[in-house]
């Protein structure tokens, strides 16, 4: 995604009984009045919880803020991170001034028991803001778990398996208990390994499809018919879907490897797929959602946006020596750091050899950084920052969020 920095649900810190609620990339900002300076000593601790524990808000919620109460302070704010909220108090304790602990901790009771959901449709879209009309942020698949935060009216603020936080529309998921996760998590389960395709009404592709699927997609196995597994959808559905169009997901977690020939091979499956902002998914894809993707389908899980991956992986090159790259390798590119500004990486693809990478700009195509060939797009030469290694670096898929933020 183009955007790197994104203005998070809340202003991580806010002092002096001021608070600043914003949503997405557009803030309303509500002030209250402030009636005393907050102490130095509290501003520095939960500063220095905030850089420890949530330096990027993308993945790591922390809010908290300070009001005065007689001669006590109030902690007010919400985080989803129980050790930065047991950092925070422990800071001030040593602190010795008087503090009411009234930091929230995420999930809160607009959830309830059912702290967690699975996407009910093959693709469904995450926004900053919990209305349709909000930008989209990201996409979360069939089968994959999302761990539910909080609610507002009909709609839901999640965490996604890559940690991204975002709201989804309450339509699109079929929520569960802790007991209801576990259960799913034990039960059979098959990944979907097509670029795209369908589950049908019975054991026959010229029946009547249930839904679409892609890539990626999960769906509990209740048994076999000939050539076709019949499976259950979170909601219920039932369907068949083809042998030949799946694997077992146990065996695709820990038999799956990727190397350079499967990323490339996959990637260029997915050759003319739209560039969809905030998609992640053989649908449409930003230019992270398709290294994201491709990644996925080969078993390893990168991070959602492209100043995210830039961080991954180990650096191969940045000099523009492109000899060093490897098929997989992924490319990074925007605008150098300067005296006067940070680097800005606004643009990611992947190496396939030959001097050419892949990428989705306008849609997933292929150019070169080779002059000398008709696919030369100058532009990205222009702006190319350097190249990392992902393979052997990075983690393996999972169902659900990161064990830190649960």
């Amino acid at each position: 995604m183009l955007m790197q920095i994104r203005i998070p649900q809340y202003i991580g810190l806010c002092w002096i009984g001021v608070v600043f609620i914003t949503t997405g990339c557009n803030s309303t900002t509500s002030i209250v009045k402030p009636t005393a300076p907050v102490p130095t000593a509290l501003v520095d601790a939960a500063q220095e919880v905030q850089n420890t524990f949530a330096p990027d808000s993308r993945v790591a919620h922390f809010q908290a803020y300070f009001q005065p109460n007689g001669t006590r302070w109030v902690l007010k704010g919400e985080t989803n991170l129980p050790a930065a909220k047991s950092a925070l108090l422990q800071n001030i304790a040593q602190l010795g001034i008087a503090m009411i602990d009234s930091l929230q901790l995420l999930p809160n009771i607009t959830v309830g028991e059912k702290t967690w959901a699975m996407a009910n449709n093959a693709v469904i879209n995450l926004r900053y803001k919990p209305e349709h009309a909000a930008e989209m942020a990201t996409q979360v698949l069939l089968g994959q778990l999302v761990q539910v935060l909080k609610a507002e009216n009909y709609w839901y603020w999640v965490q996604t398996p890559d940690g991204y936080l975002a709201w989804v529309e309450g339509g699109a998921l079929h929520r569960l208990t802790e007991s209801g996760k576990k259960q799913y998590e034990a039960a059979p389960k098959i990944v979907y390994l097509r670029p795209f395709g369908f589950s049908f009404s019975q054991p026959d592709e010229r029946s009547e499809p249930v839904s679409d699927l892609t890539a990626g997609n999960i769906l509990i196995v209740t048994g076999e018919e000939g050539m076709f597994f019949r499976v259950n959808y979170p909601d219920g559905r039932m369907g068949f879907v083809s042998k030949t169009d799946v694997m077992a997901y146990d065996l695709w977690q820990t038999q799956t490897r990727a190397t350079s020939v499967s990323l490339v091979e996959t990637a260029r499956r997915l050759m003319g797929v739209p560039y969809l902002w905030g998609g992640t998914s053989a649908k449409g894809v930003d230019c992270s959602g398709f290294t994201k993707t491709i990644y996925a389908i080969n078993g390893l899980m990168l991070q959602r946006d492209a100043s995210q991956q830039a961080r991954e992986g180990i650096l191969v090159d940045e000099t523009g020596n492109f000899a060093k790259l490897q098929p997989g390798d992924l490319l990074f590119f925007g605008k150098k750091a300067t005296p006067n500004s940070r680097e800005r990486v606004i643009h990611v693809g992947m190496w396939i050899g030959e001097g050419r990478f892949i990428h989705s700009s306008s849609r997933v195509q292929i150019n070169s950084m080779v002059p000398e060939q008709p696919d030369y797009s100058a532009y990205e030469h222009g702006r190319y920052l350097y190249s990392r290694r992902m393979l052997g670096h990075v983690p393996g898929v999972r169902l659900s969020v990161p064990a830190m933020s649960q």
